[in-house]
């Protein structure tokens, strides 16, 4: 790249979110990278790379998000909202206390950090992008798996994406999203059972290039790119 971009990637310490940092590093970003845990993630020093330890449903932790990227990188120019929690159960057993942490995590995590990104995005004048990590069981529910409450927050990213889309095409920042399928992270214990069409399971790394490809496609906003091997089509 003729010039370094700063990009902040939450949810950052494993799984998807450190695949998506490794990338863009790997491309010459400039990354901030944020989780509870953020500073013990294992990364290796770089003078690219800042890190920010904190719960991403508060706003002191949004803040501090985007002062690093400003004071250390100058610029915010995409945002990777990656960080999220699922858990899957019926519809009846979710209890107050996660119904609140889904809130907090998936919709407030989006919201406060979102803001204030755009804001320094308008003051920069130069666009920018917000990429999203939804899921695919907001389009195509699977027998078997009940993830009601987690999916209202993952759909409510997918409409604000179009919602955002619209509202700052003409300030050319651009708002998509990715919806992986099963995708082999921590977060599963064991090896996840392949629940597609194309009976396969996605890697970190797939939706890590899905990301990359969407921050730096400057025509393309107000898509949800499904990496889920067609588990979004329907009935298989």
């Amino acid at each position: 790249m003729a010039e370094k971009k700063t990009v902040i990637v939450t949810g950052a310490s494993q799984g998807i979110g450190a695949a998506v940092v490794r990338a863009f590093l790997d491309r010459g970003y400039n990354v901030v990278a944020t989780a509870r845990n953020m500073s013990k993630a294992g990364f290796a020093p770089s003078p690219r790379l800042a890190l920010v330890d904190g719960d991403i449903g508060l706003p002191a932790t949004a803040e501090k998000l985007a002062q690093t990227a400003v004071n250390t990188f100058g610029a915010i120019d995409h945002l990777v909202n990656n960080a999220g929690i699922f858990s899957s159960k019926p519809f009846t057993e979710y209890t107050v206390e996660e119904f609140h942490a889904f809130v907090s995590t998936n919709l407030e995590g989006f919201v406060f950090i979102t803001q204030l990104a755009v804001r320094q995005m308008l003051a920069q004048g130069t666009g920018g992008s917000v990429t999203s990590i939804t899921a695919a069981l907001v389009d195509n529910p699977i027998e078997g798996i009940p993830a009601s409450i987690p999916m209202i927050t993952k759909g409510g990213i997918n409409a604000i994406t179009l919602s955002l889309a619209s509202e700052y095409a003409q300030q050319n920042i651009r708002f998509n999203a990715v919806a992986p399928g099963t995708v082999d992270t921590p977060l599963h214990k064991n090896k996840p059972e392949p629940r597609s069409p194309m009976g396969t399971i996605s890697e970190s790394k797939d939706i890590a290039d899905a990301v990359v490809y969407l921050t730096e496609a400057g025509h393309v906003t107000g898509e949800v790119l499904h990496v889920d091997d067609g588990a979004h089509v329907g009935r298989w």
